[in-house]
């Protein structure tokens, strides 16, 4: 889906659900695929006769054509080491189409030391006074690997840098230790900084890149928030902002209107904490 989707006409102002809305919208629409699912339930319901499928290793069809263009991984740190590199171009290759490649930990506070389920970048960090600075230096580095070789980022917007959020410490992870950094996972303690901070890497990306190639680029609100692991706010927090600023979404979609951008991920789908976040409503659901 793309910001235009959310934002049909400049002129044009519309009326944005609340959370209350926006939590009633959810309920009505998973009733209404319950419903669509109920044929399908009973039907499977029945027994099924046993299926026997059988296949030969030694035949051959023809040349096997990847279908697959999408990679992701947690530890952005590594892309542009000498091995990251060779790596990213190895996974460029195995594509006919442009490859898209998806790291964890964008705007993770750090000093860029790789390491295990952990990366940092220090996009964002704040001075004595609480005024905002930012440094794409990392990011440059990490975004520069793919595009020198064809591959186009599938931007992850998270996790939330230590200055902004609501409860920073402990921050870094240390794996395989269970758990110890969380403050990475937190919501932003400044929603109008957080949107910011998303507006102006949107700026700096379309200057550094180009806006032919950044609007190629898919943009994705966070990661698995239905999950314990990755988000720690509450259903209310994702419920509390809208497509309307300050929003990471409007952030976005603003400077960027012909932008892709996907929802986030999510690790369990149907559980308490995903049906109750408005994360799962688009378009009026953004970052938390």
């Amino acid at each position: 889906m793309r910001c235009l989707d959310a934002f049909p006409s400049r002129e044009r102002k519309r009326a944005v659900p609340g959370p209350a809305a926006a939590y009633g919208i959810t309920r009505i629409m998973r009733i209404l695929q319950a419903i669509a699912f109920l044929p399908v339930a009973l039907a499977l319901s029945h027994a099924q006769p046993a299926v026997e499928i059988r296949v030969d290793a030694e035949a051959k069809l023809g040349p096997y054509r990847p279908i697959y263009s999408y990679f992701g991984y947690d530890e952005p740190n590594y892309t542009y080491s000498a091995n990251g590199k060779k790596l990213i171009g190895e996974l460029a290759a195995l594509s006919p189409v442009p490859v898209e490649i998806r790291a964890h930990h964008l705007l993770v506070t750090g000093d860029g030391t790789p390491a295990l389920k952990w990366g940092s970048t220090n996009a964002y960090t704040e001075d004595a006074s609480g005024k905002p600075v930012y440094d794409w230096t990392i990011l440059d580095r990490i975004f520069d690997s793919y595009v020198q070789v064809g591959a186009r980022p599938f931007v992850e917007i998270g996790f939330m840098p230590e200055a902004l959020s609501t409860t920073p410490q402990p921050y870094t992870r240390h794996y395989p230790k269970p758990d110890d950094g969380k403050g990475w996972s937190y919501p932003p303690k400044d929603y109008a900084k957080w949107a910011e901070l998303v507006r102006r890497w949107v700026v700096h990306s379309v200057e550094r890149y180009g806006k032919a190639e950044v609007e190629h680029w898919s943009w994705e609100l966070w990661n698995e928030p239905d999950g314990s692991g990755y988000w720690r706010g509450t259903p209310r927090n994702t419920t509390s902002s809208t497509i309307t600023p300050p929003t990471p979404l409007s952030a976005l979609c603003r400077p960027l209107p012909w932008a892709a951008r996907a929802p986030p991920v999510q690790a369990e789908p149907g559980a308490p904490r995903s049906s109750n976040s408005s994360w799962n409503t688009a378009p009026t659901a953004s970052m938390p």
